[in-house]
């Protein structure tokens, strides 16, 4: 079982809107140990490091780039420092988010400068001591292709995740099917592949269906956000409780992904009830587009990047993605 939410849980314990929570690695270390130490707690055996924008492009904003081994290696460190910690075995599992820029053609972001930058936040996370690298969110396969590549020059394992929120499809068009292809033809394939973050767990769900449909014998990732973020009070919130996480969980298992975890919105007490409930719940068979509706609620779109449509509600949605 991997982790829940790194921003969510970072924003209970102060961190203010658009200040970069990479920085507390170095200004508030005992938040980030209280952040690891909690998913541990919480059952997890795997957590992603507090570095998912701790790359050149995403820190020039706060005229921090020239910090960015540092911030990945303290990191990292400070995950360390819990795993090892922990009694059980415990990955440190070091977390790259997107450059946020746009590839050419559309933009400027290059295959080679994206190589860089995200080699140059590998290496400080190998210096902490990082057990696999952990590219998560894409939407582009051009930035993925460029974070494998810079594994691959870094002589790292890793895992790779994208983030599938725009009618079954990442916001570069990128489907399942897609993604599962691409994977395969990469000269260092990761050790797992999968979905995190999009839209909520059952749209998540169903383009882990989408990976399945492909035969891949690659272990899969799901990462789904708990529930659909709502603003309340002045601040977002997750409508996922943790027994829907829970039933998420075995859902996801069920389904054949072997690496269990949320992202947006999960809390520790989401991740005691998937621990709990994959724990006391039977293996099952591959859960049905029905019964994702029945567990976990109705799909935000038709199209689903699988090509079954059939149980999903007949509405009318304008310029809906072919």
């Amino acid at each position: 079982m991997a982790d829940g939410a790194t921003g969510t849980n970072l924003f209970n314990m102060g961190l203010s809107s658009g200040e970069p929570p990479e920085l507390w690695n170095i200004d508030k270390p005992d938040n980030i140990r209280a952040l690891y130490r909690g998913a541990v707690e919480s059952g997890s055996d795997l957590f992603l490091t507090n570095t998912f924008g701790g790359n050149a492009s995403r820190l020039k904003l706060h005229n921090a780039q020239g910090r960015v081994r540092e911030l990945n290696r303290v990191g990292v460190a400070l995950g360390r420092e819990i795993a090892d910690a922990a009694g059980r075995l415990v990955v440190v599992a070091g977390s790259i988010g997107p450059t946020g820029d746009i590839f050419e053609p559309m933009g400027t972001m290059t295959h080679a400068l994206a190589m860089e930058i995200f080699h140059e936040q590998i290496e400080g996370m190998k210096e902490g001591g990082v057990d696999v690298i952990w590219i998560e969110t894409i939407s582009a396969p051009e930035e993925y292709k460029a974070a494998a590549e810079a594994c691959r020059r870094a002589n790292v394992s890793w895992c790779g995740t994208m983030s599938f929120d725009t009618a079954g499809r990442t916001m570069m068009g990128v489907t399942s099917s897609a993604m599962a292809e691409m994977v395969e033809k990469l000269p260092n394939p990761p050790i797992a592949f999968g979905a995190n973050c999009g839209v909520g767990a059952s749209d998540l769900m169903r383009t882990i269906l989408g990976f399945a449909s492909t035969g891949t014998k690659r272990p899969l990732i799901a990462k789904g956000n708990a529930g659909i973020p709502k603003y309340q009070d002045g601040h977002i919130h997750y409508d996922g409780t943790p027994e829907l996480m829970g039933q998420y969980a075995v859902l996801a298992r069920d389904a054949g992904v072997k690496i269990i975890g949320g992202c947006c919105g999960t809390m520790p007490e989401h991740l005691k009830a998937m621990r709990r409930t994959l724990e006391e719940t039977p293996p099952g068979p591959r859960p049905s587009l029905d019964t994702i509706i029945e567990k976990l609620g109705s799909f935000s779109s038709v199209s689903d990047g699988t090509g079954d449509t059939s149980s999903e509600p007949k509405r009318e949605r304008r310029n809906r993605r072919s």
